[in-house]
């Protein structure tokens, strides 16, 4: 059961008692994406479905998220009104320069009925998780491979 293996994060929108996973690839490693918030903690949290990049990919299975140290420009004027949204009303913090959860990705579209979907390309994701507390962590470019978290 996957619930027994973790401690300390939020699935989805509903609290769990769960840590970092323990899936890794062979080498004992996990690839990792970085994401501009607020983008990292709606992932995490369950409410976005779609991470939009100007690139394909073949890669499947679950990654880490690490929230970049940056926020998405588009949002600068409602930054501090999302925060507050995000932070007070949904109780999902906005943290940055840290892998925050992990997500499953389960495809790559240029197509999608999800209204998160801008293209080109959509990495369609499920099974979120948004960590209690994240952990510290200094982002790259595309897909980057992390010791595995935990134990």
């Amino acid at each position: 059961d996957r619930h027994s293996r973790h401690a300390g994060a939020r699935v989805g929108a509903i609290h769990q008692d769960v840590e970092p996973s323990m899936t890794t690839g062979k080498d004992g490693v996990m690839k990792a994406l970085s994401i501009k918030q607020p983008w990292a903690s709606l992932i995490c949290s369950g409410l976005k479905n779609i991470e939009n990049r100007s690139w394909p990919t073949k890669l499947r299975g679950r990654i880490y998220i690490h929230a970049s140290k940056g926020w998405d420009d588009s949002w600068d004027s409602d930054q501090a009104l999302l925060q507050i949204i995000l932070e007070a009303q949904l109780e999902i913090a906005l943290p940055h320069g840290a892998i925050i959860g992990e997500v499953e990705i389960v495809d790559c579209v240029t197509e999608s009925s999800s209204l998160w979907f801008t293209g080109p390309y959509g990495f369609v994701l499920r099974s979120p998780v948004l960590y209690d507390r994240p952990i510290p962590a200094k982002g790259r470019l595309g897909f980057w491979e992390v010791e595995r978290i935990g134990g």
